[in-house]
């Protein structure tokens, strides 16, 4: 049994190369780009619907589009890559390349050519979600992915953006990281969550700073200026 290793990697400006121009390639791009890579994609043909997202990316430069087959020497600079089904020739190829230049390789649904495999992806706002059978069942895996996404709604995201802007003037208040992290504790137990669930963001944002200690102007989002307004 194959044991991997999970981690959410930095690609903002690194260069990362997609082969092939079908629905996969398509969900590979949208998801580097959302994550600030730069784009290597190699197909001889796009899909409509890739066509058209990459079309303004390359105008600032995010996606380079060479519109033809993978040779050997496509590798070179990639920081990691990944390949749609395109045949045994192929596959041997990127892997043999992959494995020489030591770039970390995923190619669909064939993991005796992969160094790494793609988990399923969830994100809302800040929050992402990843869920991998280790290669044994994608299909569950994107199911699971779909339960995951009823559960956490756009809430997740208002708290987590609220959260960043709390973190600072937290800080500031509380040096002590022990301090700090009960803090965190009692306000992810609070009810926050529900109340922005629920659209009560003026409330949510009171009972934050009442848990937190720090006045709501210098985080809130949804209330006037002036004086916080502190829950008890």
């Amino acid at each position: 049994m194959n044991a991997y290793y999970p981690v959410y990697l930095d690609l903002r400006d690194r260069r990362c190369l997609v082969v092939g121009g079908g629905a996969v390639a398509l969900e590979k791009v949208e998801g580097l780009l959302a994550a600030g890579a730069l784009v290597r994609l190699i197909a001889p043909t796009l899909i409509p619907e890739l066509e058209q997202l990459i079309l303004p990316e390359k105008k600032t430069g995010r996606v380079e589009h060479w519109p033809r087959d993978y040779r050997q020497g496509d590798l070179e600079g990639a920081f990691i890559a990944f390949s749609e089904r395109l045949g045994e020739e192929v596959h041997q190829a990127l892997a043999q390349e992959a494995e020489r230049l030591a770039v970390p390789l995923n190619v669909q649904d064939e993991t005796d050519y992969c160094s790494f495999i793609a988990a399923a992806l969830f994100r809302q706002g800040d929050l992402t979600v990843t869920i991998s059978t280790s290669g044994k069942a994608p299909a569950l895996a994107v199911r699971l992915k779909e339960d995951l996404r009823q559960r956490f709604g756009p809430h997740y995201a208002r708290f987590l953006e609220l959260s960043g802007r709390l973190r600072a003037p937290l800080k500031a208040r509380y040096p002590e990281f022990e301090t700090r992290r009960e803090l965190w504790y009692r306000l992810v137990d609070s009810d926050v969550i529900k109340l922005l669930e629920h659209g009560d963001d003026h409330r949510a944002e009171q009972v934050m700073a009442g848990i937190m200690g720090v006045p709501r102007e210098e985080f809130g989002l949804a209330g006037a200026a002036g004086v916080a307004e502190v829950a008890s």
